[in-house]
């Protein structure tokens, strides 16, 4: 054989091998990513990352990925002592009422818990969605139950709430309080 097929076909083998070399770097890259992601949002990475949609995982991850660069742009702090102690008299003040007036009880705690967001640091606009979104960074657990007390409150709205939803709805409303007060 002539020299230059040698050379082309040592040519050729060094190409394949640095086309596997870099599909598998990716591959690892990529299954890295997922891993930090799926450990970073547990049952929020399912919610948003559903392998069987058209959305895939690809998609789902991009958007984890986004929520992770908007929320490092926040400034997320703790609250101080005295704003905590006040928060959480007024969360007991509302607890009270719910007795008498659920209802009203479960729009006080959207109101407060939207207030204690916005003074951790949290935008606070009309765009529930993109606050759940934010939430689901820090509080991935609790992300759904934070959904889910909205969707209470808001058919509490229309006066179309039972009790027992609204009662479920107050407790999901707590967990997230007491982790963003904590």
């Amino acid at each position: 054989m002539d020299t230059w097929l040698w050379i082309v076909i040592i040519a050729a083998v060094v190409v394949v091998i640095a086309l596997i070399a870099f599909s598998i770097g990716t591959r690892r890259r990529t299954h890295h990513r997922s891993e930090r992601l799926r450990d970073r949002f547990g049952p929020e990475y399912d919610h948003v990352v559903d392998e069987d949609s058209r959305r895939g995982r690809r998609e789902g991850e991009a958007e984890l990925l986004r929520r992770e660069q908007e929320h490092d742009e926040l400034d997320i702090h703790d609250l101080n002592p005295q704003t905590r102690d006040r928060y959480t008299r007024e969360w007991e003040d509302l607890q009270r009422r719910f007795v008498d007036s659920p209802d009203h009880s479960v729009a006080e705690a959207e109101q407060l818990l939207t207030a204690v967001m916005g003074d951790r640091g949290y935008p606070v606009g009309d765009e529930f969605e993109q606050h759940a979104d934010l939430v689901s960074v820090d509080h991935p657990k609790l992300v759904q139950n934070f959904r889910d007390a909205h969707a209470v409150y808001e058919r509490s709205q229309r006066r179309e709430a039972e009790t027992e939803e609204l009662r479920r709805s107050l407790l999901s409303y707590r967990a997230l309080f007491e982790e963003l007060l904590a």
